[in-house]
């Protein structure tokens, strides 16, 4: 346990900006996380501070696997995730402009979300899927899988598209979680964004 702390605190050392800052995560019950991200046109120096900045953020807490820019309050396409983020040699991936090309399966995983802390459901989604995107380099990928990385692109996909997880569950499903949203959105609208 302590050698992960210790590489996650490596990764969140190599990844902090300058001055040191991480952004605030947007808690649920902000609008910004119903918005539609943007298209990225022209890769620029500040996003790949920004993704940098959103790697320290997402390290910064022990259950993060992926972030989209939505979620620290940018609506601009990008996306990072790392999914093995004990492993030192495995590397982030950072997604300008990640689309879903195809999708096929089913399979039904738990799930959460940094910005509904405390908060796990079951959601169906696709088990299979392909998507495109662009490196910070400008380079054109398409990813195919079928692991926990296709969950967790679908998932950041949702919050560029103002989706999340909780919107999956059905109408039943919602309403037994009222409380507890409400909850969760009584006791982070008092952090500032």
């Amino acid at each position: 346990m302590a050698d992960n702390l210790k590489e996650e605190n490596r990764k969140l050392e190599f990844h902090l900006s300058e001055d040191g800052e991480i952004y605030s995560i947007r808690m649920y019950g902000d609008p910004v996380l119903h918005q539609q991200a943007l298209p990225i046109e022209e890769i620029t120096e500040k996003d790949h501070q920004v993704a940098r900045r959103m790697l320290a953020t997402m390290y910064s807490n022990p259950i993060g696997i992926g972030l989209a820019a939505t979620q620290v309050g940018i609506l601009r396409r990008l996306v990072v995730i790392d999914i093995d983020r004990d492993d030192p040699d495995n590397a982030p991936i950072i997604l300008i402009n990640p689309e879903i090309l195809e999708q096929e399966g089913e399979s039904v995983i738990e799930e959460g979300c940094l910005s509904i802390p405390e908060l796990k459901a079951e959601i169906k989604r696709p088990e299979k899927i392909i998507v495109s995107a662009r490196t910070l380099d400008g380079e054109e990928i398409i990813i195919e899988d079928e692991s926990l990385l296709a969950r967790v692109l679908q998932h950041e996909i949702d919050h560029l598209n103002g989706i999340l997880f909780i919107d999956h569950l059905s109408r039943k499903k919602q309403k037994r979680l009222k409380s507890k949203l409400r909850q969760i959105r009584q006791e982070y609208a008092e952090i500032p964004a």
